[in-house]
């Protein structure tokens, strides 16, 4: 049995923003960064609060993969000022944090690494969750997901509770016209990693597969668009604003596979950002799923287009497409194209393959790696080498 878990309400489209205008409560806490609040993307949130009476509070502290001490450091201060309505405002480091907070808040008696699927939160006694994303790509705003950094052991803790899916979902696209094109293209393949990946692992179900692949075709389409015209595309903003969050209730309701198993290691050992620690690996891992994913790679190639030619025929054109993208993107396509020295690499090449073996999307992956698997594909990746086991 399974089940299908997404916000009660996703606001989307222009104006979207403005429905912040129907809360009803004393105080609301907004979790964000010092960056949108010197952008005036926090004074847009807080111009719409204003009109509901609502004494404000702004926590601006939060950092790309944000620690587990300003994880506390944030539910102090929540915890202090008692709020009714918690918003996560920003990309995915923003919203996972406020999830986090969230859960310390409302369960003190709690540590981070108790939000698993197994600890009953009972949420919801003090506050709500409201998500608004200024990035296009990470989905967090509607995810049970919450990947947080333990500093100390150098490790992203992958953790989830269906119960820190956020109430309100708010997708206004004028949030995301000015993204830089270096953004909107790591962004973007994380949405495109999210929907591929949701997919194609073995917890996938129907659900979940309508919404991965109209997200699919979406990033396709409106993903270059996005980063050649920027602000002078609003469609391409808004199809893809809507795409990532698809490809965030897709994943979210199946899974995520190996290529973030091994992009949060990646990322976690060599401070890379999300989006491009993931989508370098997305080609070698859908050449290494072949052997037990092509017919699914075939339906997502037909869905975007490409229908000549047997199943594995359509996974290979599919592969080449992603690898277009990437080189259309300006994304790298090796590791070794991050500027990653290969002797710094090796020496910790033991520990990113420790780490990728110890995340959920291990197990789930179509076809489960062995640690040796893991090593081949960490190198191959790392010279750009076309996977041939």
């Amino acid at each position: 049995m399974w089940f299908f878990t997404s916000p009660r309400t996703i606001v989307f489209g222009e104006g979207a923003l403005e429905y912040l205008k129907e809360l009803e409560g004393e105080r609301v806490f907004i979790v964000t960064d010092k960056v949108l609040r010197k952008l005036g993307i926090v004074d847009k949130v807080v111009e719409q609060l204003k009109e509901t009476g609502m004494e404000i509070r702004i926590f601006d502290e939060v950092e790309p993969e944000p620690s587990k001490q300003t994880i506390k450091r944030g539910a102090k201060i929540l915890s202090e000022f008692g709020a009714d309505w918690i918003i996560g405002l920003g990309g995915g480091s923003c919203m996972d944090a406020a999830k986090a907070m969230w859960v310390l808040y409302e369960r003190p008696d709690l540590t981070i690494e108790d939000i698993t699927p197994f600890e009953k939160l009972n949420l919801r006694k003090k506050a709500r969750l409201i998500n608004i994303p200024t990035t296009s790509g990470t989905g967090a705003d509607v995810t049970w997901a919450v990947v947080i950094t333990d500093a100390e052991r150098k490790v992203k803790l992958e953790l989830a509770s269906k119960e820190v899916v956020a109430d309100i979902s708010i997708l206004d696209p004028a949030l995301v016209l000015d993204l830089p094109p270096r953004l909107t293209a790591d962004t973007g393949m994380d949405a495109l990693v999210h929907a591929i990946e949701a997919y194609t692992v073995q917890w996938k179900n129907d659900f979940s597969d309508a919404l991965a692949l109209r997200a699919i075709q979406l990033i396709f389409k409106y993903l270059p668009r996005a980063f050649k015209n920027g602000k002078n595309d609003p469609e391409a903003r808004e199809k893809m604003h809507n795409a990532a969050t698809m490809s965030g209730l897709a994943f979210s309701n199946s899974q995520i596979g190996i290529v973030h198993a091994m992009g949060h290691s990646l990322g976690a050992v060599f401070k890379i950002p999300h989006g491009r620690s993931v989508a370098v690996f997305l080609p070698y891992v859908m050449e290494y799923n072949l052997s037990e994913a092509a017919s699914l790679y075939a339906e997502i190639a037909e869905a975007t287009g490409i229908t000549d030619g047997s199943d594995e025929e359509k996974a290979r054109k599919l592969i080449e497409a992603v690898r277009n993208l990437m080189k259309e993107l300006e994304e790298p396509l090796s590791i070794k194209e991050m500027g990653i020295p290969r002797e710094e690499f090796e020496a910790k090449l033991d520990e990113l393959i420790e780490k990728a073996n110890e995340s959920t999307g291990t197990i789930v992956n179509p076809r489960v790696p062995t640690e040796e698997d893991y090593r081949k594909l960490f190198l191959y990746a790392y010279e750009g080498k076309s996977v041939d086991f």
